[in-house]
């Protein structure tokens, strides 16, 4: 019986035996093909098949008006990016050129970080402490002259071109690439956006130009030129502080919001980019391309502005600004800015906010000129006046005061004051019309825009209940609005100086003082009398849409927002406006725009809807020097809208009247241009009325 065991086991292991001999004979056989017979096209397919992967940028999210139209949307651009190859510095500073060629000849432009100018040679950053630490940064004597700075990186990157103008454009590619650093798995953008012709041209000559690449990629477009360029805001290449604290999300050639609603919705509008697959040769041919993650689109932030309304009251402003500037309405006045919003007044969404000067934010998408930048920055055309300005409402502030006597009970709507012309307290100050209006109650006293019923009734309720009611109504507090940078203003009230005298309240009673807000305020301010006294939150974002189609909540916004700028909720007392007493305010507001010697009637006279209003004029400080306000709401019966006019430097308040009867005109559908403008020159008493 053991006898046959081990016959049973030596079989089994001769068998074994044999079966290992035969795989082992069979891979060495099949080594040897690879490595022999065919080891070189083996490799020379290898050499095909070398992998990068390449971002596949995604589109930004659109930004839209509350119609759908598209302010900002993508379009398809195309830019250079360029690997590292195994190409010697000769090679590649000769492909160099002949891509910048190409792009020249296309009037295409490309990267250009390279602080240094030729003919004559100097560096473009001023500030010698900023050169120093540049040229430290990269390794060249900190005392180097321009010129000798300029030589030592054309030695350093081997350019032996002897045309400076030439070998400038090949270092400042070179220099990019450095500065970015590349690798065979790391491409660097060397130009953006540029058109077709040259992207057809540099992939035919794929071959001459190692390792560069065209991709195709969205390019932000601003779709309406300027048109509610403060709201909007621009975007621009990510800044080096940016970029450190998103190195997540971002790469170093990534754009990002700057201001306005793109700087503040940046994180629902940057998609999340995908990933193509490169294959090329080590010598830097682009054998085959694919995707292997798609990318996604940005979420659309659709707004609560009206695309065409918008473009009414940019149009009405700047046209009112330079006819006050040429003297259109008798007396000239060095207009030169100013502000408008539009709001609704039941639920606080701004239906148009402009500022002028205004901007063109396209010009900001692909890197704007100094020289255009430098006159941006001499006229202050970045700067919203609308949400950051803070100016003295002028008499625009008497319905705040009026409604902090009817409200403690030191006047009653029927109630009158004796205007004498001379205010016998404080330091006498004397009304607009010096011989007096008489005895008004407070809705005559609103119409004739009298200071001296103001005063008095500035005087009886005192400081503190003049800043709390103004305060409720909106003034010298942020709106919350959905942009960076804006003001809360300032409020008239004890703690603004040492010792408080009779004098500052009864400034303070007709918005002067320490009295200045912004015109989003001052927007809010008219809704919140319009409505009957129902406390609103402003806003300019209608709806936030995911790629995918769903909805933010709007929890979700007001919470991403609130931390994006800040904000926290300010406890205001609760206070009940009565009916009666807003009634007799907007009466008087009725009477400036539709009774005889109402400040803004000769303005309103022939307009079809009854509208709710108030002029201010508001010294500056600065002798002749006068801003000019006007206030109102629309239709009377059932207020829809308000709208607020600002010119910095207007004269009287009655000239800004008409841009607010343009932009009712188009809110409520009549033909603006049928609308004749009966602005009579006003007689210089209009000017602090």
């Amino acid at each position: 019986m053991n006898t046959i065991s081990d016959k049973s086991s030596k079989m089994r292991y001769n068998l074994l035996t044999t079966i290992i001999y035969i795989v082992g004979i069979i891979l060495l056989v099949q080594l040897f093909n690879l490595q022999i017979v065919k080891g070189e096209e083996y490799r020379a397919t290898s050499n095909t098949r070398l992998t990068r992967e390449s971002e596949l940028k995604a589109a930004r999210g659109s930004l839209k008006d509350r119609t759908g139209i598209e302010l900002v949307t993508n379009e398809t651009g195309f830019s250079v990016e360029i690997y590292r190859t195994k190409a010697d510095d000769e090679t590649l500073n000769k492909g160099i050129e002949r891509a910048i060629e190409i792009l020249e000849s296309n009037k295409d432009g490309f990267i250009d970080n390279l602080p240094i100018s030729v003919n004559p040679f100097k560096f473009t950053e001023k500030d010698e402490s900023a050169q120093k630490k540049w040229k430290k940064d990269n390794n060249i004597d900190e005392n180097a002259s321009a010129e000798q700075t300029f030589y030592a990186l054309k030695e350093k990157y081997k350019v032996n071109n002897e045309d400076i103008q030439k070998a400038r454009k090949i270092i400042s590619i070179r220099y990019e690439i450095s500065r970015n650093g590349y690798s065979s798995t790391k491409s660097v953008k060397i130009a953006k956006n540029i058109s077709r012709n040259s992207a057809v041209q540099i992939r035919e000559q794929n071959g001459v130009l190692v390792g560069m690449n065209i991709v195709t990629e969205p390019i932000v477009k601003y779709t309406s030129g300027n048109l509610a360029s403060h709201i909007l805001g621009y975007v621009g290449a990510i800044d080096e502080e940016e970029y450190n604290t998103r190195k997540d999300r971002y790469d170093s050639d990534d754009i990002i919001g700057k201001n306005g609603i793109q700087y503040i919705f940046e994180d629902y509008l940057k998609g999340q980019d995908g990933i193509k697959q490169i294959d090329m040769t080590v010598d830097g041919t682009i054998t085959s391309e694919y995707v292997s993650k798609e990318a996604v689109a940005g979420s659309d932030v659709i707004l609560t502005i009206d695309a065409n309304l918008q473009a009414i009251a940019e149009k009405a402003l700047k046209n009112d600004i330079k006819k006050i500037a040429r003297g259109g309405f008798g007396t000239k006045y060095d207009a030169d800015a100013g502000a408008v919003v539009v709001m609704n007044v039941k639920t606080g969404e701004v239906l148009a906010l402009a500022s002028y000067p205004d901007y063109n934010p396209q010009l900001f998408v692909n890197g704007i000129t100094q020289k255009e930048f430098d006159s941006y920055q001499k006229g202050n055309n970045l700067y919203n006046r609308a949400v950051s300005g803070a100016y003295a409402p002028g008499s625009t502030f008497k319905m705040a005061t009026a409604i902090a006597g009817l409200q403690t009970g030191k006047i009653t709507t029927t109630s009158t004051i004796n205007d004498t012309g001379v205010y016998p307290r404080g330091h006498h100050p004397v009304c607009w019309n010096r011989s007096g209006h008489g005895y008004l109650n407070v809705t005559q006293a609103l119409k004739y825009s009298c200071n001296y019923f103001f005063y008095e009734v500035g005087y009886r309720v005192g400081i503190d209940n003049l800043s709390k009611y103004a305060k409720y109504l909106g003034l010298g507090r942020k709106t919350g609005i959905e942009l960076e940078g804006e003001t809360a203003g300032s409020l008239a009230t004890k703690d603004k100086a040492k010792e408080w005298y009779v004098s500052d309240t009864l400034s303070a009673a007709i918005g002067q003082s320490y009295n200045s807000f912004s015109p989003i305020q001052m927007a809010k301010y008219v809704s919140v009398l319009a409505n009957g006294g129902k406390d609103i939150d402003v806003t300019l974002i209608k709806s936030i849409i995911n790629a995918n189609g769903t909805e933010v909540s709007k929890d979700e916004i007001n919470d991403y927002v609130n931390k994006k700028l800040g904000l926290e909720e300010e406890k205001i007392d609760g206070i009940k406006l009565k009916s009666k007493n807003i009634d007799a305010i907007l009466k008087g507001m009725k009477g400036v725009t539709s009774e005889s010697g109402g400040t803004a009637y000769s303005t309103f006279a022939d307009f079809n809807i009854e509208v709710g209003g108030k002029t201010g004029s508001a010294q500056t400080g600065v002798e002749g020097r006068v801003n000019a306000w006007f206030v109102g709401f629309a239709p009377y019966d059932d207020p829809e809208i308000a709208v607020v006019v600002f010119v910095e430097k207007g004269g009287s308040g009655s000239y800004t009247a008409g841009v607010a009867k343009e932009i009712m005109a188009q809110y409520f559908g009549m033909n603006s241009n049928s609308i004749t403008e009966n602005m009579k020159a006003m007689s210089s008493k209009e000017a602090v009325r």
